[in-house]
């Protein structure tokens, strides 16, 4: 069931249990827990492209760089492009980059 309309799809609350991720991009928001990722999903691999370029996740990487969206493939909703803290990019494929031996390493933060 979709909470405040928000679409359904497997997002932190599904991959942790029953700690939701819920924050603002617009506040320094920090979190409160941190688990890591059992098995692959789009979440975690969304969250393993934030990671690579050496943020937490989407919210601290609108935080860090003042954007209000990120660049992402259209057929997959993966992020196609990160712009990392030392102004170099990062640039993902269309297709699944995590591969099950990296899955283990994904952080996931609870606000």
């Amino acid at each position: 069931m979709a909470e405040r309309g928000l679409p359904l799809r497997a997002g932190p609350k599904e991959i942790i249990g029953k700690k939701t991720c819920v924050a603002m991009a617009g506040s320094d928001v920090k979190p409160k827990s941190i688990s890591r990722a059992k098995k692959w999903s789009e979440e975690i691999e969304n969250l393993y492209r934030f990671q690579q370029a050496g943020y937490r996740d989407e919210i601290e990487y609108k935080q860090v760089k003042q954007v209000s969206m990120v660049d992402r493939w259209p057929e997959t909703g993966y992020v196609k492009k990160l712009q990392r803290r030392d102004n170099t990019f990062y640039y993902y494929n269309k297709q699944r980059e995590c591969d099950d031996k990296e899955v283990h390493n994904v952080k996931i933060y609870a606000y």
